[in-house]
């Protein structure tokens, strides 16, 4: 089986995974990831030179490591991170000119496609209408979905980083803020057609340190209710909750309670009852349709 590495380009964190895939199959052999926050260096729409940097640097370092693993096949794609500024051309520019490597820019559409199919891929049917929510740093992905057909796709400008970047003064959102941070979402969900979802699908390091923080193993779902305690919890702000944070998930002290307002704000959108993990997401999705070959899943009355 050959092997690649597939290297997403993200507003908070750039993530390597490195696969072997044959047909239809493939297996993660490795992951890695660098928080980079590129989200933060952007400055009036503009990602900074020192930004392009970052991300000239993480893209480097993993081209290394993959020569000394002898693997040659390397695909490389941003998300909102280089989607939502205005000079994208000068940094895929800067990034080729360092690396040679050439990153492509998926729109909110195609990321809100390609996590339903890697979110999605293996996972048995279930009765009814399902979403999928992928909350990243910089946008998040809502994808409704029935059997193996679409019923709508929407990507969100507005991420976990982004909402911290945007709201908060200090390192922990204070009540206040956290209050102008659920505005903002209820205002981007009010554009949102809310199909009732009973069951929600979650990638992304929010809803995965969610699980963390609530004790889940694999196969156990949060509820609704789990959501809600946790945006409760960490809006305290407590001693406890804060070294639980720090123990188990430190690089989202920060930026995990702007992730679980804008889940739980899906959640109460959506109507869902209960919410599990996904382990595989927009880059098992790319490399799903870019390298295997996989047909792009269909959207309803597109």
């Amino acid at each position: 089986m050959p092997n690649c590495g597939v290297v997403d380009v993200g507003s908070n964190t750039v993530r390597l995974s490195i696969y072997h895939y044959e047909n239809d199959s493939f297996k993660l052999l490795l992951g890695k990831k660098e928080t980079v926050g590129l989200a933060g260096y952007v400055e009036k729409g503009y990602l900074s030179s020192a930004g392009m940097g970052e991300a000239c640097r993480v893209i480097a370092q993993f081209q290394t490591l993959l020569r000394n693993l002898g693997i040659e096949e390397l695909h490389v794609f941003a998300t909102a991170s280089l989607r939502n500024i205005v000079n994208t051309d000068e940094a895929l520019a800067a990034v080729w000119g360092a690396t040679g490597v050439e990153v492509e820019v998926l729109s909110g559409a195609q990321e809100a496609a390609l996590s339903y199919l890697g979110a999605l891929w293996g996972v048995p049917e279930t009765p009814g209408p399902g979403l999928l929510a992928d909350i990243g740093g910089g946008s998040t992905e809502l994808v409704v979905y029935e059997g193996e057909s679409i019923r709508s796709a929407v990507s969100l400008p507005l991420g976990s980083l982004a909402l911290f970047a945007r709201h908060v003064e200090g390192i922990y959102p204070t009540p206040g803020e956290v209050k102008a941070m659920r505005r903002q979402v209820e205002e981007a969900l009010s554009h949102v057609e809310p199909y009732p979802c009973a069951h929600l699908r979650g990638v992304g390091g929010t809803i995965r340190a969610a699980a963390k923080l609530r004790g889940l193993k694999p196969g156990q779902t949060l509820s609704g209710e789990d959501v809600r305690a946790l945006c409760r919890r960490l809006k305290k702000g407590d001693r406890e909750i804060l070294r639980e944070v720090l123990r188990l998930s430190p690089d989202r002290v920060h930026t995990l309670l702007p992730g679980l307002v804008i889940l739980r704000e899906v959640v109460k959108v959506f109507g869902v009852e209960t919410v599990d993990v996904s382990a595989q997401g927009v880059r098992e999705g790319y490399l799903l349709s870019h390298v295997l070959g996989r047909e792009a899943p269909h959207v309803q009355g597109s």
